[in-house]
């Protein structure tokens, strides 16, 4: 039996999310699995990239060979520089923490209301352009 690590795509048409995989080869691709070893999130800015990395170790160690997709998530990680013997890649960028939003004060606002408008209504000024179109009629 041919073991693969391959992706299975789970999620919405427009929102995908994957999660990483071993299973048989000739399984589909959201077929059953072996077992569930990490998680993709490609849509996520940065993408989110969580693998099991003794488990990666362990099914590598027994012949078992990643796709092209999984491959290049392995890159990433370094879980298959482990693998091979090889010098670790540069470490992954992590998202900075998102503040909630900036305070009001510390845009400078004030909390005097102005008053008026800044821009005027349309049908005030329809009603002006008709007003000055008789009076020229009228002249």
């Amino acid at each position: 039996m041919a073991v693969k690590i391959k992706l299975k795509r789970l999620g919405k048409i427009r929102a995908p999310h994957y999660r990483i995989v071993v299973a048989d080869s000739r399984t589909r691709r959201d077929g059953r699995a072996i077992e569930e070893i990490g998680k993709y999130h490609p849509t996520y800015h940065p993408s989110v990239i969580e693998v099991d990395a003794d488990r990666v170790a362990y099914w590598l160690g027994v012949g078992a060979q990643p796709t092209e997709p999984v491959l290049a998530i392995l890159k990433k990680t370094g879980d298959w520089q482990k693998f091979k013997g090889e010098p670790a890649p540069a470490p992954l960028l992590v998202a900075e923490p998102k503040a909630a939003r900036p305070l009001f004060d510390a845009l400078g606002g004030d909390d005097e209301g102005k008053g008026e408008a800044i821009t005027q209504k349309k049908k005030a000024e329809k009603k002006d352009e008709a007003s000055a179109e008789s009076e020229s009629t009228e002249a």
